[in-house]
């Protein structure tokens, strides 16, 4: 089969969805690779690159629809490309299925296969093919990039013969992918980073990051994230006044604030209010990741940049990732390729749509002449949903019935071993010569002293296996001390051997563990 890419047509768009080397590791997966004319130039991919890289060029959209078996693309397909389908293409583009029922009742006309990338349900194993956290991370950093380009001053506090210079304090709203790369990236410039998120369970990320987790005096109960694939879940009227009036109270100390909050299929929530944008200091700029969904700002204006009265940057630019098109390429072609090899076990060439496997399903929206959004939902997040029992606290009359009841089985199962082996020792007795049972005698104590004495020594001052081997000198020495009286001097001489060795494993072992554990202390 072949897998074919045309140039992006949406405005603005510079991406392309196959780059030379993604190509390169189809072809390993046994298919033809092939590309339209100068679908890769706006990203920094020549035609003659990908001639070198065994990918046909060919000139025109429509001949590489009619070419090829699949279609690799970037952007949501508008209606001409999707009546060039027919029931054996397949279509892996994004596709906004929530708001493209026009474009679902086309693609299922045409019996087409259409797998949407942002539908990929992020769960581990489709970690490797999720293109919209590849996209957040490059808009998440690209938006701290383009604060700094619009705002007046350093990020990083600085010392100067000429005065000196206060770090620029960001403020980031939404500690998802596209959050904590900008986390990441303001404080890597060296600015004061504030995050916030619903999910306070994040805030060890964020903190981890270097930057400071704003907390809300006001608990609330949040979904688990498994439940709502991988989101935030929408937030109580309370809870949502607390955040405001939160926000409200940062607003006036800010310089930047870079909000990134989404909840899938819906429209951005309005988290920075008109008055927050007035309180500002001027010069202050608001990058709006939300802004193809309505924008979490109050005056965000879609795909423009804006000035206030007040002298506040606001930027409403949706095409962040497209600004750094060819790094974005790069990683969108690859959740692609990925996507492509879950598509083909055998390395066949052949697509095997299997409708079994949770990723595939999950991302296929029509599939053979039907519509089969929405999915179900993955069968690990029922599981990772599943809330753990509680552990009933006991009392200190029941720990000590507890304890006391341990106490007895263990002395129970103690006095069965010892009554055991004495009757097993009585039983060789009878037949076995005296000076065997000598011996034995000595050798079966030794064991057992042995393992009483030295397994019961706590792990944290020598590991489990020196706990074995330690045992085991033990048992050595103990033995030999009980043999060391002997009248033969080969014995006395063995036996003394025998103490002197496992001696010096004892007392090394600890020695070398003392010296283990000093390593740890700051002391």
């Amino acid at each position: 089969m072949k897998i074919g890419t045309p140039k992006e047509i949406f405005d603005g768009e510079a991406r392309v969805a196959m780059t030379p080397a993604s190509a390169l590791q189809l072809q390993k997966l046994g298919y033809d690779c092939a590309i339209e004319s100068g679908a890769g130039l706006a990203a920094g991919f020549s035609d003659a690159t990908y001639v070198e890289a065994g990918v046909e060029v060919i000139k025109t959209a429509a001949a590489l629809w009619k070419d090829v078996d699949i279609i690799a693309k970037v952007r949501q397909p508008n209606e001409t490309e999707l009546k060039r389908l027919n029931g054996d293409k397949t279509l892996i583009s994004f596709f906004n299925p929530a708001g493209n029922e026009d474009g679902m009742a086309l693609a299922k006309s045409k019996g087409a296969n259409v797998i949407a990338m942002e539908m990929v349900p992020r769960i581990s194993r489709a970690q490797k093919m999720d293109a919209l956290s590849s996209m957040a991370n490059i808009a998440g950093y690209r938006a701290v990039i383009e604060a700094g380009n619009n705002f007046g001053r350093f990020f990083t506090g600085q010392i100067t013969a000429a005065g000196k210079v206060p770090p620029a304090k960001v403020l980031v709203v939404g500690a998802g992918v596209a959050g904590l790369a900008a986390i990441g990236t303001s404080t890597s410039l060296g600015a004061i980073t504030l995050a916030f998120d619903v999910r306070p369970e994040v805030a060890e990320q964020v903190e981890s990051m270097g930057a400071e987790f704003v907390y809300l005096d006001f608990e609330e109960e949040q979904q688990d994230g498994a439940a709502t694939g991988g989101y935030a879940s929408v937030s109580s009227p309370e809870f949502r006044e607390a955040q405001l009036a939160k926000f409200r109270e940062l607003a006036p100390e800010v310089d930047i604030v870079i909000t990134t909050a989404l909840i899938p299929n819906r429209e951005a929530p309005e988290l920075w209010t008109a008055d927050m944008v007035a309180a500002m200091k001027p010069g202050s700029v608001i990058v709006d990741l939300a802004a193809e969904k309505g924008g979490n700002c109050k005056l965000t204006v879609m795909d423009e940049k804006i000035v206030t009265d007040n002298g506040v940057t606001i930027i409403g630019y949706t095409d962040f990732p497209s600004r750094m098109a060819s790094q974005a390429s790069t990683l969108y072609s690859t959740n692609i390729r990925h996507m492509m090899t879950d598509l083909t076990p055998e390395k066949d060439g052949q697509i095997n749509h299997n409708m079994e496997d949770d990723v595939i399903r999950g991302a296929t929206v029509t599939h053979q002449g039907e519509i089969t959004f929405p999915p179900p939902p993955p069968k690990v997040a029922a599981i990772a949903a599943q809330k753990k029992p509680e552990v009933k606290e006991l009392t200190p009359e029941e720990k000590r019935e507890a304890e006391v009841a341990a106490f007895k089985a263990q002395t129970k199962q103690q006095v069965t071993l010892l009554a055991v082996a004495g009757g097993l020792i009585l039983l060789v007795g009878l037949v076995a010569p005296a000076s065997f049972m000598q011996h034995f005698i000595v050798f079966v104590l030794a064991c057992f002293v042995g393992f009483q004495v030295i397994w019961g020594v706590a792990h944290s001052l020598h590991t489990p296996l020196m706990a074995v081997t330690n045992a085991i000198s033990s048992i050595i020495i103990l033995g030999a001390l009980m043999q060391i009286g002997s009248s033969s001097f080969l014995v006395i001489l063995l036996a003394a051997l025998s103490v002197f060795m496992a001696g010096i494993n004892i007392f090394g072992g600890f020695l070398v563990t003392r010296r283990m554990l000093a390593m740890f202390q700051k002391s």
